[in-house]
């Protein structure tokens, strides 16, 4: 009995850290945006967006650890892994699109991943 305490709490702990996880990269998502409006109208605006670049990238990769710690010890649903995988591969494509200066793509992607992340955020 003790153990299937034990699990049960384990469980809400790793649901509490995925929940954590996306409510992070939803909050450093919104960051990017306000930060790419600076970079269009202050000259620090280009160091805090690279920077925000960063840590939202970060981000992304605590979504897959705590999907995967969501999932396999817990037995839970796969689906969380499969969704902060996707975000982790939209965050490569934003960093490849930044880098290669394609505002066209770079922009709208960005406004996408803060959607589905609030969408995500939701759900939990």
């Amino acid at each position: 009995m003790a153990t299937q305490v034990t699990a049960t709490e384990n469980a809400q702990r790793n649901s509490s850290f995925l929940q954590f996880a996306i409510a992070l990269q939803t909050l450093t998502l919104f960051l990017q945006a306000v930060s790419a409006g600076l970079l269009l109208t202050s000259s620090y605006g280009e160091t805090l967006h690279s920077v925000g670049a960063r840590v939202t990238y970060g981000a992304s990769m605590l979504y897959v650890l705590a999907a995967l710690l969501a999932w396999k010890p817990g037995g839970g649903s796969p689906r969380p892994v499969w969704h902060a995988s996707g975000f982790l591969l939209l965050a490569s494509a934003q960093v490849v699109l930044g880098i290669a200066h394609v505002p066209s793509v770079h922009l709208p992607l960005g406004v996408l991943m803060f959607g589905l992340s609030v969408l995500a955020l939701a759900r939990r």
